[in-house]
């Protein structure tokens, strides 16, 4: 009986490895590009719309999925970046879950911009930002979408009032 605990302790180790080290390869530094959408690329369910959101500079669209952003439940939704968009350091005061559907996603750490500290994430790559985390973007490989999922109220607050596009 001991023998088989642990073998099973061990194979579920061996498999958690496995999960982990293709969750890391999904958020690995790239230099790759993926191809840029369609034109009229949509990737929204039925009732859903891209519109713009204040809290981000002008050109970037969000598209509710599910949940509402503002009420204390969880929420998904789709965030779309343009060619060349920039997002200054920033915070979210709730955990976010962020896949990467389209495009090269990317994300730099920290309280400055800075494009040498940025990942890149490509399709199917997942990352959790940590409530609080001051970090940035920058859509430097052509259009990208990503679905952000957390538990809400969520807010966008950035580190420098006059990057917030809500103050210009």
């Amino acid at each position: 009986m001991k023998t088989k605990g642990w073998q099973e302790r061990s194979a579920w180790l061996g498999c958690a490895a496995l999960v982990m080290a293709a969750c890391a390869q999904g958020g690995a530094r790239s230099t790759e590009t993926s191809p840029a959408p369609a034109s009229g690329f949509q990737m929204l369910p039925p009732g859903a719309s891209w519109t713009p959101n204040p809290a981000i500079p002008a050109g970037g669209t969000i598209a509710i999925v599910a949940g509402s952003i503002s009420a204390n439940a969880p929420y998904a939704f789709r965030v779309r970046f343009p060619p060349g968009y920039r997002v200054m350091p920033h915070t979210h005061p709730d955990a976010r879950i962020y896949t990467v559907l389209a495009g090269t996603w990317t994300i730099g750490l920290g309280e400055k911009f800075d494009s040498t500290a940025l990942v890149s994430v490509r399709p199917g790559g997942t990352y959790v930002l940590a409530a609080g985390a001051p970090h940035f973007h920058y859509a430097n490989a052509g259009e990208a979408i990503a679905q952000v999922n957390g538990n809400g109220p969520t807010a966008t607050v950035y580190l420098d009032p006059a990057d917030d596009p809500r103050k210009r």
